[in-house]
């Protein structure tokens, strides 16, 4: 098993950075992706909320970036530079829509979740550069299914709201939406049972630090309530969304999805702050 970071106050600071870096971009992609899911009569203005909502996302964790030392050398550039390069074509994707140059806009739309794809595998192999590729592939996973519940969870909680906005709307996208974040939910849990799986099985008798040992002690509170806001909540919350979505009543499920959304901030925020810290993917 990796060795658990150990970090003065300095050092302290910059996995703070690291932490709203990698959060940040991994919620403002993950919106991204879940637009392509959403149909095109939610309205412009949707969609163009949305996108600027990504653009300003990004900005944001790109000014958190740490120093390359911290998520690692040639890897981190790469994410960087792709990054750069989403963000530059949601940019201009924003700037465009409703307007002219459908094609264009359509073309700088893919080139952007393309980018950001390349931007979370990128960041995967930077902290997992000295480690085995089983585990460079599981942080991959982690990151990418962090993505997806992140923004699936934003982009529902958006469209509810958007009932209010345009109240001819049918149902079906928000159940559409709903259904993409219960998949993703379900996807994060089983990637993060691995993971805490084989931080346990790898741990060999005298080697420190211990993983299970961490959980179980009064500093592994974080490790629960990861999983308890982070996994177990957005799994209950977004049954009920469900539920709610498939009697019609928008206004109720919204509801649920603003708490929802909060749990998987919470949780996906602390995912990072352990896995900076134990080098475990949860």
């Amino acid at each position: 098993m990796p060795e658990m970071a150990k970090t003065g106050s300095g050092a302290g600071f910059m996995s703070l950075s690291a932490i709203v870096f990698l959060f940040l971009t991994h919620l403002g992609i993950g919106i991204a992706w879940t637009l392509i899911l959403v149909s095109r009569s939610a309205g412009v203005k949707f969609f163009r909320f949305n996108a600027g909502l990504v653009v300003a996302i990004l900005v944001a964790g790109m000014v958190f970036r740490p120093d390359a030392a911290v998520l690692g050398g040639v890897a981190s550039g790469i994410g960087f530079t792709a990054l750069s390069v989403a963000t530059g074509a949601f940019l201009v994707y924003w700037a465009t829509i409703g307007r002219v140059m459908v094609v264009l806009r359509r073309g700088l739309f893919w080139v952007g979740l393309a980018a950001g794809a390349v931007t979370l595998i990128a960041q995967a192999v930077a902290v997992s550069s000295s480690m085995a590729m089983a585990s460079t592939m599981l942080v991959t996973a982690s990151f990418l299914s962090s993505a997806a519940l992140l923004g699936g969870s934003c982009t529902a909680m958006i469209l509810g709201h958007w009932y209010l906005v345009l109240p001819s709307m049918d149902v079906s996208l928000l159940q559409s939406m709903v259904k993409f974040h219960i998949g993703s939910v379900i996807v994060r849990i089983t990637v993060v049972a691995v993971a805490v799986w084989l931080g346990f099985s790898a741990w060999e008798p005298g080697l420190e630090p211990n993983f299970q040992r961490y959980v179980l002690s009064s500093a592994g509170v974080f490790f629960w309530q990861r999983v308890l806001f982070g996994l177990l909540g957005p799994a209950v919350l977004s049954y009920l969304t469900w539920e709610t979505a498939k009697i019609r009543s928008t206004q109720s499920a919204t509801g649920i999805l603003y708490v929802d959304f909060f749990t998987v901030v919470v949780g996906e925020i602390l995912a990072k702050y352990l896995y900076l810290l134990t080098s475990v993917a949860v």
